[in-house]
């Protein structure tokens, strides 16, 4: 069998749960973005050339407003500051992946990543391609959302209020099931006490970037000490 196709058929089964946040929070996008007047080819533009998740739910209202270009990019930037932080970790990971490289730097969104940190491809699947598809497939989930939306928006009228709620229960799903997966929880707890912290202090407006911040030096000076205590417990389940 080719091996991308063998890749392809790996990668599949581990998007599935992407496939079902990713469908219905694309369905979402595109009944938003029709009610505001843009027609299905757009969503599906948006969904393939900006495909930033949270960001393009931001962006319907930014296209809509009379907001300049400085304060695009601006906005933009924090609300993506975490895909730094995501590019970081993923250095080793993406170095040798060559020609698919760019498209994984592109791709790389809250659900793409965590399906990275999580799977190693298997045995007699090459790895390059494994990763490469459960990106691909990812977006594609997203585009196709983002087209049904769009249609149903234009035929059938959706009141849209709260609908945008969508991508806030994919992230809570998303936390659940690294929850339920991983062996340590520390990296979770860290990350719940230092963004509580940051929210206390710097409020609701401005808590992202100090509390990004904060986890990545906090688990950084940590991590030898998280990766011995799983080593160990994998030795003792075994």
């Amino acid at each position: 069998m080719n091996e991308k196709l063998k890749a392809l058929k790996a990668a599949f089964p581990y998007t599935i749960p992407v496939f079902l946040g990713y469908l219905f929070i694309g369905i979402a996008f595109g009944v938003l973005f029709e009610n505001k007047g843009y027609n299905f080819l757009w969503a599906i533009l948006a969904s393939t050339l900006i495909y930033a998740g949270s960001m393009q739910y931001v962006a319907i209202n930014l296209f809509t407003g009379d907001i300049g270009l400085i304060n695009i990019a601006f906005i933009t930037l924090m609300v993506n500051i975490r895909h730094v932080f995501y590019g970081l970790s993923m250095i080793d990971k993406f170095k040798n992946m060559g020609k698919f490289k760019p498209y994984m730097i592109f791709s790389l969104t809250d659900e793409t990543y965590s399906l990275l940190c999580l799977t190693d491809s298997p045995e007699g699947i090459n790895k390059n391609y494994f990763l490469f598809f459960i990106a691909l497939l990812n977006q594609s989930y997203w585009v196709l959302g983002s087209f049904i939306g769009s249609v149903a928006g234009s035929l059938i009228t959706i009141n849209s209020k709260g609908i945008d709620f969508a991508m806030t229960a994919l992230f809570v799903v998303i936390f659940v099931e690294q929850w339920l997966f991983v062996t340590s929880h520390i990296p979770a707890i860290t990350g719940i006490i230092i963004s509580l912290l940051c929210l206390v202090i710097f409020g609701s407006d401005n808590f992202l970037l100090p509390s990004m911040l904060l986890i990545l030096i906090v688990l950084t000076i940590i991590r030898n000490k998280i990766e011995e205590r799983i080593s160990v417990e994998k030795e003792e389940t075994e």
